[in-house]
This record gives C-alpha cells, sequence and structure tokens, in this order.
C-alpha cells in the first residue's frame, strides 16, 4: 500500500467556506484561507477547493482564494469547479493550482480530459465523480452538486475517464456526503478495483475509524475529508465570527459554535494517528 495522503476538503461558495448535507443546505462556517493555513500547519497532505456553485453559474470565482493560499501554503493544492477547458486550467494553475478537479465538462464531452491530460500531464488532471445509487442498486453519475442526472453508469464511467488520461479519481457518495454515517464502502471499493490509478475517497466519514475502515476495505490512495475537521475549528481562537458573512450564504450556524450531532470533530493528527495505529502507511 502507498503511504495514504488526508487531505482537507474546503467547500467555496462567494468568500465563505460552507458545508451541507448531501451536498444541499449549504451552511457558512468561516473563511477558507484560515482553514487551510491550519490544515497545512497541522499535517494536511494536500488541499481540495472546490467551488459549490460553479457549474450552476458557468464560472470559477476561486482565483483569488488560490492566489492568496498558495502564496502561504506548499502543499498541493487542487482546484474544482467551474472547469470547463483548458484555457480554464491554464488560468487557474497560473493562480497556483497544482490539480485540477472536472466533472460537469467532463461528462459533457470526454474528449477534455484527454485533451487536458495530453495538454498538463495526467497528474494534474483529477475526475471528481459525484455518485448516487439508484433504486435497481446501481450506482450512477450526478453533476453540479449531485443535482444532475446524466444516466452514466459509474463504473464504466470511472474507467472511461482513466482510458482517457485522468491522473486520479475523487469520488463523492452524495447519499453519504455529511452526514456522518461513514463512507459507502461498496461504491469505493468497486471503484477501486476498476481502476489502477489512483482513488481520492470522499464523502461521510464522522470519525477517524471510518476513514481507517474505507482505507482498508477499499485499498484507496487517499481520503478527502471535511465535516469532521471544519466542524471542530469554530468559535476557535483565530476563527471567530467576522462581519462580512452576510455577503453569501446561511450564516445562523455560525452563532451556534458546536457541531451537529452526526459529527464528532476531529484533527488531522487524530486521523493519522488511528492510521498508524492500523498500519497504514502515511505521512506523520
Amino acid at each position: 500500500m502507498n503511504t495514504v495522503r488526508v487531505i482537507p476538503r474546503l467547500d467555496i461558495k462567494g468568500p465563505n467556506l460552507v458545508k451541507g448535507i448531501h451536498f444541499e443546505g449549504l451552511r457558512v462556517l468561516g473563511k477558507p484561507d484560515k482553514f487551510a493555513k491550519f490544515y497545512y500547519e497541522h499535517g494536511a497532505d494536500e488541499l481540495f477547493f472546490q467551488d459549490t456553485v460553479a457549474s450552476l453559474y458557468e464560472r470559477n470565482s476561486l482565483h483569488d482564494i488560490i492566489s492568496k493560499t498558495a502564496k502561504e501554503i506548499f502543499i498541493p493544492l487542487t482546484v474544482g469547479g467551474g472547469i470547463r477547458s483548458i484555457d480554464d486550467i491554464q488560468s487557474v494553475l497560473r493562480a497556483g493550482a497544482d490539480k485540477v478537479a472536472i466533472n460537469t465538462a467532463a461528462v459533457r464531452n470526454p474528449q477534455f480530459i484527454k485533451d487536458a491530460s495530453r495538454k498538463f500531464g495526467s497528474s494534474t488532471i483529477v475526475v471528481a465523480i459525484e455518485a448516487i445509487k439508484n433504486t435497481d442498486n446501481k450506482y450512477y453519475v450526478f453533476t453540479d452538486n449531485g443535482r444532475e442526472e446524466t444516466g452514466l453508469e459509474v463504473i464504466s464511467w470511472a474507467k472511461k475517464a482513466e482510458e482517457l488520461g485522468a491522473g486520479e479519481i475523487v469520488i463523492s457518495s452524495v447519499d453519504k456526503e455529511g452526514t456522518g454515517e461513514g463512507f459507502d464502502l461498496e461504491l469505493v471499493k468497486n471503484i477501486s478495483e476498476a481502476v489502477s490509478i489512483p482513488v481520492i475517497a470522499h464523502g461521510g466519514a464522522k470519525s477517524p475509524r471510518d476513514i481507517a475502515n474505507v482505507i482498508t476495505g477499499a485499498n484507496i490512495d487517499a481520503v478527502a475529508v471535511a465535516s469532521i475537521l471544519h466542524y471542530g475549528l469554530i468559535g476557535l481562537e483565530g476563527f471567530e465570527e467576522d462581519n462580512d458573512y452576510q455577503i453569501e450564504g446561511n450564516i445562523s450556524f455560525l452563532s451556534k459554535k458546536k457541531a451537529p450531532k452526526h459529527i464528532l470533530p476531529t484533527s488531522i493528527a487524530e486521523i493519522k494517528n488511528e492510521l498508524i495505529n492500523n498500519q497504514i502507511p502515511t505521512r506523520h
């Protein structure tokens, strides 16, 4: 097993870090640059920034955030949301990203994966897959944060993405995302067994144990985690409420400063200690 990466995922709406359940009901948690710097200083292997409404509005607004982050953080940055062209990729990389995650544009035009990987190298191109389990017990690909059904079956799409040149796949279970119910092990394992490129699991972690379970159960290369990290920082020194959250998002949660009952806040150190205790190789 390769050294497993722990990757905080930061979902962005406008200028704010947000979090929801099933990618819906987004609540403002704070300013992404503060969270990003904290995670970098406390052992994150990479960071994943996702513009949650970029495809909906056909734009990506993360350039300023990425540019600011890249000046202070020296671990790989992956950026997703609203990336529709070679020029979009070039722009995000120039802003300071190391990799891009593509979803909607890749589904609409699979050739985009091949063109992008040839231009920038496979290691730069991550294909993000949002999956929902249907009543026929098969998993299907969705786009726009789980809003739009594509009719594509997940395993066949993952294989095609690899064939076209994707360097990694991040698989998000929309059913599990933000719930704290644990990862969809069946989904992640099926993807991992279907492709030979690195697989990143996202969606459902409640505790470090959940993360260890999906790594050993599905033999994956990385996990992207959000809720269990973000909620533990709310209200701490340096993460106090500012005055300008009214710009975008539901800010009512900030006054509570308490994690939802279905989430057990943890830290990157605690996650990595759990991995080490389970003999999972990780950078510590």
